[in-house]
């Protein structure tokens, strides 16, 4: 399989390297700033499964795109999905399979209506990693899993062919057929984790400490009960893992969203909070939800950023 990683940042970065790693056909499709960064220092991964040093990986730029990839591989921003999108059409093709790692579904609705439902699979990763002042992608946990399959639940031999190629890399990379249920277990879980973490700009150990870990299992119990009303109802385990990581004292773990908020970033409010109100239609609690406040909220961050000045 002839690979396509959208970009080489944190995500595109280390999962497409461990691809190249494992002598897979991997090009990235980069930036100029980032084709001429890596020029300079070559693709470099720290990580306690092992640290990657590529001296020249294949990239291209969005205008060097000569033909059909068999995978495209999306690691971006909610917010840049459009630009994203249109950079990679070249490389998409009859056969092309998209496989996107964003978090939410409203980027499911866009890439189906451009690319079309049949090239479009299911995606999600778990991992936590940054890109350094240095270019440097940066591991910072010891979770590396890539999980994806087709929307339908079918099996594919895309799907088969991606598994044989991710078996031989050192990321857990798994297909399956409950992919939605799984990406909506995730969103559940990162919706609750930016809402909360981002309305009191704390970590969950600040807001434990406070006497505030019942408003981040209402915020859950909130997401879950969206969930369950369009039909994907998180599972036991997935809550479980979820109340543990929001109510374990002294975590510093806070949302990626909340760093963009520090560092007076662009955030994905619409794509993770907003579009999960969206889909719970009639079903809202009520309107002071704990999910429309800190929907709210970062609503007034981002007209607050926007302003002149």
């Amino acid at each position: 399989m002839r690979y396509l990683v959208v970009g080489a940042g944190a995500l595109g970065g280390y999962f497409g390297g461990r691809l190249l790693e494992a002598a897979c056909d991997v090009t990235f499709l980069l930036r100029p700033g980032r084709a001429a960064a890596l020029a300079r220092t070559g693709l470099v991964v720290k990580s306690q499964f092992g640290d990657l040093a590529i001296a020249a990986p294949p990239f291209v730029l969005a205008d060097g795109i000569g033909g059909p990839f068999d995978v495209v591989m999306v690691g971006c921003k909610a917010y840049d999905l459009a630009e994203t999108m249109a950079s990679f059409a070249p490389a998409v093709g009859p056969r092309t399979a998209i496989l996107p790692l964003l978090n939410g579904m409203r980027h499911l609705d866009d890439l189906k209506a451009r690319f079309g439902a049949e090239r479009v699979l299911g995606g999600l990763c778990m991992i936590s990693a940054t890109l350094d002042a240095d270019g440097t992608v940066q591991h910072l946990n010891d979770l590396h899993g890539l999980v994806f399959g087709e929307l339908d639940g079918t099996s594919s031999a895309r799907v088969e062919a991606i598994q044989r190629d991710f078996a031989s890399t050192k990321f857990a990379g798994r297909a399956t057929p409950l992919i939605l249920q799984e990406m909506w277990e995730k969103w559940v879980f990162i919706a609750s984790a930016a809402g909360i973490t981002c309305l009191m700009r704390a970590s969950v150990g600040d807001i434990v400490a406070a006497g505030g870990a019942d408003l981040s299992l209402a915020l859950l119990d909130e997401c879950g009960a969206i969930a369950a009303a369009n039909g994907f109802a998180p599972r036991t385990p997935s809550i479980d893992r979820a109340r543990g990581a929001l109510t374990a004292a002294g975590s510093p773990i806070t949302a990626s969203m909340l760093k963009d908020i520090e560092r007076g970033g662009a955030i994905e409010a619409d794509h993770v909070l907003g579009d999960l109100l969206d889909r719970a239609g009639k079903k809202t609690p009520s309107p002071l939800s704990l999910l429309r406040v800190a929907y709210t909220h970062l609503l007034a961050y981002e007209a607050r950023r926007a302003r002149p000045g």
